[in-house]
């Protein structure tokens, strides 16, 4: 490839130092799915702060820089040894295979488009895709199972931490969506105002999913409530929403609504200071999600419900979802209960 080629997928600032690869450009070529080109500039990015120590970015910011990575850092920064221990600090760290797997797959990707361009040799790049994953946990971690009696206080805080009646509105729709509509939060980001529709007396949502899946899911009364009140703020600036406009929108300081969508990074940050406000720890988007199957299930609702829910490809994938619930095991429980142990007071507890 010749010198002008090579700078045809780079950006020349003030001299050789301040070269930048437009790594976002060329991602799309190899993965079409923008939740997995997310991912990767996710795991690129924390690459990047642990092995070169570039500062952390999200939203906009982590966007910026993947369209223009500095080419000095990456080659230094790029080698098989420093992947191999940058995953096993992922390992310490409590990541399962799953996550690993992804975390090298973005790495080396960023590897083999570097060489292809020429910035970087081939033989660094074969050496990086060598690398195997070291030994961890099979799976996702468990992460966390909410009961309903806190998915009920998250869902209050998320409106009592708005600062204005826009973002109070919009904080419950996003929580309300996320506990009853089991949503990745990539999904709701994604909505526009033209997936909302009616469809035999029914409100439905069309939602955008993983690998380019679109699924249809009723919307819960009090969603199709929450969706009018918001509906309502956004008019009093723009008259009606445009159905191509985004559904969730960022917020101005005093609560002005932008024209923008919020990013799965605003929507992350909305559950986190909710559960915050809650009192109930830290809770990530996904728990939501993983909380609402794991409620169904308990409550008895057939699998293949729970399934067409979660728009899992078949009930087996659901199956092994499930699974990786915290299961009760009260074998211990029992013992205690056979025993009749009695609950000692002990001094200093």
């Amino acid at each position: 490839m010749s010198e002008l080629q090579r700078r045809s997928h780079a950006t020349a600032l003030t001299g050789a130092d301040s070269l930048t690869f437009n790594f976002a450009a060329l991602l799309a070529g190899r993965a079409s799915s923008v939740h997995t080109q997310r991912a990767y500039f996710r795991w690129v990015d924390q690459y990047l702060v642990a092995v070169a120590g570039l500062p952390p970015t999200t939203g906009d910011a982590r966007l910026r820089r993947m369209s223009a990575l500095p080419v000095t850092v990456l080659r230094q920064s790029l080698s098989a040894p420093q992947l191999r221990a940058w995953l096993g600090q992922l390992v310490a760290a409590g990541h399962g295979k799953q996550g690993l797997s992804q975390a090298r797959a973005a790495v080396t990707t960023l590897a083999s488009l570097m060489a292809e361009t020429g910035w970087l040799d081939d033989y660094t790049s074969a050496a990086m895709g060598n690398v195997r994953l070291p030994g961890a946990d099979e799976g996702q971690r468990p992460g966390r199972w909410l009961s309903l009696q806190q998915i009920n206080q998250l869902m209050d805080a998320a409106r009592r931490i708005g600062a204005t009646e826009n973002q109070a509105v919009r904080n419950y729709l996003v929580v309300a969506m996320l506990c009853t509509m089991a949503l990745r939060r990539e999904e709701v980001s994604a909505l526009r105002w033209g997936d909302v529709t009616v469809q035999n007396e029914r409100v439905v949502l069309l939602v955008h999913g993983k690998g380019r899946k679109i699924g249809m899911l009723d919307v819960p009364k009090p969603v199709v409530g929450a969706l009018a009140a918001w509906n309502t703020c956004i008019s009093r600036s723009e008259r009606r929403p445009a159905p191509s406009s985004p559904l969730i929108r960022r917020l101005w300081k005093g609560g002005r609504i932008s024209r923008q969508g919020l990013t799965p990074d605003g929507i992350w940050l909305i559950v986190n200071n909710s559960a915050e406000a809650a009192g109930i720890g830290h809770v990530a988007p996904h728990d939501l999600r993983r909380s609402v199957a794991g409620a169904l299930h308990e409550a008895g609702v057939p699998i293949d419900k729970i399934s067409r829910l979660l728009r899992h490809s078949n009930v087996a994938v659901t199956e092994r979802y499930l699974s990786r619930l915290p299961q009760r095991n009260e074998g211990a429980v029992m013992m205690s209960d056979l025993l009749g142990l009695d609950e000692v007071e002990w001094p200093g507890f």
